[in-house]
């Protein structure tokens, strides 16, 4: 009779065990006072919305025989834009820029994001491509231009006053060849300080846009050999006669 009993409440109690296994598995999380562990995926890193504008502009600010100025202004900071200084390379043509190949000159900017960048030591004459780069090394894929160097002055003009009257007066001007070698051509250039303007020209021919004036050569005095020298003559009016005018020349 004993062992009966026994076998029975081990049977019971075993059958009770495992009711209270399955309840426990079904049972929610919260129901035994147990806090869930949870984890967060990363998520993908922002991505920042640059204005859809240039983050630096240049332009030629100025041109010598032998140098090349560059203005600049640098609207945004990385990681849209560039923090100074600046470098500006020179190529000697387009497509040598475009590949940022074998640059000729380099210039290195002042700490200011808007300012200019001289470029000295270059070649008279002559057509050079320009490109930015900033301080951590990053190329600037948007500014690509040209400049040009001023050529070597070829001639010389001076004017002078030969006759005057109360409304207007006739001049002289002499052209010199101060180069090295022979010109085939000429021009003279000035302009006017007040409201004179020219009312005839011999031995040259005359352009005029408002007090801006040009004299070419005329057909039969272009050629000047080394150190050689032609003139042209001019009449002009004008309320109050200048004192002179000074005159440039270029071929």
């Amino acid at each position: 009779m004993l062992r009966m009993f026994l076998a029975a409440t081990t049977a019971a109690l075993a059958v009770l065990g495992a009711a209270n296994a399955t309840a426990g598995a079904t049972e929610p999380a919260g129901a035994t006072g147990a806090i869930p562990l949870t984890t967060t995926s990363p998520g993908p890193t922002p991505t920042i919305a640059c204005p859809p504008a240039l983050p630096i502009t240049a332009n030629v600010a100025g041109v010598t025989t032998t140098s090349v100025t560059i203005s600049y202004s640098i609207f945004f900071r990385p990681p849209c834009g560039y923090d100074p200084p600046m470098t500006v390379s020179l190529f000697a043509n387009r497509e040598d820029a475009q590949q940022w190949r074998a640059p000729v000159a380099v210039a290195v900017s002042g700490p200011e994001r808007n300012g200019t960048v001289t470029i000295d030591r270059l070649t008279p004459d002559t057509e050079y491509w320009y490109r930015f780069t900033d301080v951590e090394g990053r190329r600037d894929p948007y500014v690509i231009a040209s400049a040009r160097t001023a050529p070597l002055a070829s001639c010389r003009a001076t004017a002078t006053i030969d006759a005057r009257w109360g409304s207007g007066f006739v001049a002289t001007v002499t052209v010199r060849n101060t180069g090295s070698e022979p010109l085939d051509r000429w021009r003279v250039s000035w302009r006017w300080s007040g409201d004179e303007r020219v009312q005839s020209v011999w031995g040259g021919v005359a352009e005029t846009v408002g007090a801006d004036v040009t004299v070419r050569n005329a057909v039969y005095n272009g050629t000047l050999a080394l150190d050689g020298a032609t003139t042209f003559g001019l009449l002009a009016a004008a309320s109050s006669v200048p004192d002179g005018f000074t005159v440039s020349c270029a071929r």
